[in-house]
């Protein structure tokens, strides 16, 4: 079975931007063609149980393993070693990024405290749009009584377009909440 925001994609999103951007074919309409999430674990050099259970709660909340990041240098400062787990990331593809999309839209962001849309400036001028999560205990999936520390994430969609105003556009057909004008 195909995911529910698959299916509005092809029927309804597809035919929205042909008639707003003056396509000739579907193929130039812009799609999403993956889903990063990327989680600094700056904390955990000294504490490794915070890692495994970083680990735990990321491969909950996508449904699949992430792949621990690693320092590249030694920095005093920080106590930190050259090749030490700093960091967690996962890249969606397919179904479960389009199942992963519509948890966030239509479940996780309703439940962040006090929210009036996300900002529309985190485009990156190539069309990818990326946002900060402060904490991961909006995602249902994660039990907040075994949550050890409040930990945030940066949520990277990729589209196949070059230009943000066509990737707004995708974003606010496929259901992004967005703030507007009068909020800012």
């Amino acid at each position: 079975m195909q995911p529910r925001l698959k299916e509005k994609y092809k029927k309804e999103v597809v035919p929205a931007l042909m008639k707003e951007f003056n396509f000739k074919s579907p193929m130039q309409v812009p799609q999403i063609t993956k889903i990063c999430l990327n989680q600094g674990l700056g904390v955990a050099v000294s504490d490794k149980k915070l890692l495994e259970a970083a680990i735990q709660e990321m491969t909950l909340i996508t449904g699949q393993k992430p792949i621990t990041t690693k320092s590249k240098k030694d920095i005093s400062n920080f106590k930190l070693r050259k090749g030490v787990p700093i960091g967690l990331k996962v890249t969606l593809r397919s179904d479960r990024m389009y199942e992963f999309l519509d948890r966030l839209v239509s479940v996780s962001l309703p439940r962040i405290r006090d929210f009036r849309g996300i900002n529309p400036k985190g485009f990156d001028g190539r069309g990818n749009y990326t946002m900060g999560i402060t904490e991961q205990i909006i995602f249902p999936e994660i039990d907040i009584d075994k949550v050890s520390k409040i930990l945030g994430m940066d949520i990277t969609l990729v589209t196949s377009t070059n230009n943000d105003d066509e990737a707004l556009a995708l974003l606010k057909e496929m259901g992004m909440p967005f703030q507007t004008k009068k909020e800012n």
